[in-house]
């Protein structure tokens, strides 16, 4: 028989109940009817035994009885004696009846023989003339003492056939226990099924549910979202998949938009500095010293600019490109003094000191990425440090890795900005007014960066007093590495 695949989670959760609950409920309904079974035997036990050992304390109490009152009419021969005698002889009739109505075959067999034992004893008494002679006495007594003795054994016969029924009560109780373990096993393997139906059937689709819903949130949009399961389930991974695609289409527009944006604004910003390069120059004529400065600041901002349009291509590029690292060797030291040379007039604009102490180190990694994360971890400095500030830049190796810290002197960065300064788009709160307001992007990349070459940052506090960027990454990145892992956040750290 092959089980047809719910339609729906809640037909999944009535197969997976039914196979737990049927089986569970006549496991339940044998095990009352044994327990039912068992208790009104063991009642009827009890009953039977407190019966039958006071009958037979009667039987003792009124054979005696009946003794005496036939031996005082043999004294006295008053026929008023016969009476009780009768009476006697009744009750104790009676309650042999009532013994042998429970009692077993050899329990009952002695009944019948003390019925007989009886009779011959009342008709000794009532029919033989008094006084009676010395032989009939002795007979008569030699019967009452048989007739003890049979009641004797009534009394054995009967707590032996009790003590055979508790056996036997005993015996039932094993197998009906040995019956409910065989249930409960046999119950086992359909509970394990059963388990097994859920978990394969709603388990397995909630993971996966869960996993998209986990890659959305982390932005990864390139993985389609299939679920397999109840059709409710597939269905609510249909919505998630056509999120997915729509989520994928307004980063295409955004990063399609930025792409535009931004070589629009190249073309009339080259124009910009090759006109400040021939005012510089002097193409046009010898420039005094207050038009050279407002040239100087065109052209500083202008490289701003320039820089920023380059953070948002690469932003942009990365974000939509699965092309993984150009890895290549190259030192590290002539690649920091060409980034200190392209933000000289930067520096020298603010008259910042530097502080750079970098070991002359071969690396094997994306130069133009590191390059980029160089520029805007010192362009970050130089943007928040006050006039006449000190910017640190130092790098180091520690085993296998690079150490690259980067710092300044200004007032660091607030406790609110530290969760989202790492996030595209967002500038925080700027401790002072700058010429040209940044895009919010440049952490970001630096982020993206170094987590495609397999590092970290970290916000350092204490070193140094303003904010402290701390970037370890390997030594040699791997060149084939297609796309960045899911960047890390950054954390506090104590130095």
């Amino acid at each position: 028989m092959q089980w047809g695949r719910p339609k729906s989670l809640s037909g999944l959760m009535l197969v997976g109940l039914a196979l737990m609950a049927v089986p569970l409920l006549i496991a339940i309904l044998t095990a009352v009817l044994e327990i039912r079974d068992l208790a009104d035997t063991g009642q009827k036990l009890v009953l039977q035994g407190v019966t039958n050992a006071r009958a037979s304390q009667a039987l003792f109490g009124q054979i005696a009885s009946l003794e005496r009152t036939a031996r005082l009419y043999e004294v006295l021969n008053d026929p008023k004696l016969l009476e009780p005698f009768r009476t006697q002889d009744s009750q104790l009739s009676q309650t042999r009846s009532q013994l042998a109505r429970q009692a077993g075959p050899d329990a009952h067999a002695t009944l019948e023989e003390i019925g007989a034992l009886q009779a011959d004893i009342r008709n000794t008494v009532t029919n033989t003339p008094t006084p009676k002679d010395a032989g009939t006495q002795a007979a008569l007594n030699e019967r009452f003492a048989h007739l003890t003795e049979l009641v004797a054994r009534v009394a054995q016969q009967s707590n032996a056939q009790v003590d055979a029924e508790v056996a036997a009560l005993e015996d039932r109780t094993l197998q009906a226990r040995k019956r409910l373990l065989l249930t409960a096993a046999a119950i086992l393997p359909l509970a394990v099924i059963a388990v097994l139906v859920l978990t394969l059937g709603v388990g397995r689709p909630l993971r996966q549910l869960d996993r998209a819903i986990s890659e959305l949130g982390r932005g990864e949009l390139m993985n389609t979202i299939a679920v397999s399961g109840p059709h409710d389930l597939e269905r609510l991974g249909g919505q998630l998949e056509w999120l997915r695609q729509r989520l994928l289409e307004l980063a295409h527009e955004r990063n399609r938009f930025l792409r535009h944006m931004s070589h629009e604004l190249k073309t009339p910003l080259a124009n910009i500095r090759e006109g400040t390069e021939l005012l510089m120059d002097g193409a046009v004529g010898e420039l005094d010293s207050n038009q050279r400065e407002v040239a100087a600041i065109l052209r500083e901002n202008g490289i701003k600019l320039q820089r920023m349009i380059e953070n948002v291509l690469s932003f942009s590029a990365w974000q939509t490109s699965s092309v993984g690292l150009e890895a290549t060797e190259f030192r590290l030291r002539p690649l920091v003094k060409q980034v200190l040379e392209n933000q000289q007039l930067t520096l020298l604009s603010q008259r910042a000191r530097l502080d750079v102490h970098v070991e002359d180190v071969t690396l094997t990694a994306d130069r133009g990425k590191i390059r980029l994360i160089l520029e805007n971890l010192l362009s970050n400095a130089v943007k928040y440090s006050p006039k006449g500030g000190t910017i640190h830049l130092m790098a180091r190796t520690q085993g296998a890795q690079l150490v690259l810290d980067v710092a300044d002197g200004g007032p660091g960065i607030p406790a609110e900005d530290r969760t989202h300064i790492f996030d595209a788009f967002y500038t925080g709160r700027a401790s002072r007014s700058t010429a040209v307001k940044g895009t919010g992007i440049g952490l970001s990349v630096v982020l993206e960066f170094v987590s495609a070459h397999g590092g970290t940052v970290e916000i350092i506090d204490g070193q140094f007093p303003g904010a402290h960027f701390r970037i370890t990454m390997p030594m040699q990145a791997s060149p084939t590495q297609s796309q960045p892992s899911p960047p890390p956040k950054a954390h506090a750290h104590a130095a």
